[in-house]
């Protein structure tokens, strides 16, 4: 992973609610945290060029390419952040044990 998604995963894990996690949910977790440093850096490009840039060939307005990225990536984290229980209403919807000591960080002990 990137350094970014290295970031967005380390967020996650010190986010998420206690118990919330599994290490089944390293692949879920793992796509969301990709599409969170994609979508960052889509928000920058669109910070740099903004919603609309020239087309190379005609010059005419068309919609700037990181828009689409960014759009792309929102709804892959959307996605996932509901399957993983980190959005409002589908934390809400989750019921966990509380007796059980589970480890919060699914990548513990293949990534370090």
């Amino acid at each position: 992973m990137s350094d970014g998604a290295k970031q967005a995963w380390r967020y996650a894990i010190d986010s998420a609610p206690e118990h919330l996690l599994r290490k089944l949910d390293m692949s879920v977790l793992e796509v969301w945290s990709c599409a969170a440093d994609l979508y960052r850096k889509a928000q920058i490009g669109i910070t740099k060029t903004g919603l609309l840039i020239k087309a190379p060939n005609t010059g005419v307005p068309m919609q700037s390419p990181y828009l689409a990225i960014a759009n792309k990536q929102a709804q892959i984290m959307t996605k996932a952040a509901v399957e993983m229980g980190f959005t409002p209403a589908s934390r809400s919807r989750i019921t966990q044990p509380t007796d059980t000591q589970i480890d919060l960080d699914p990548w513990a002990d293949i990534a370090g």
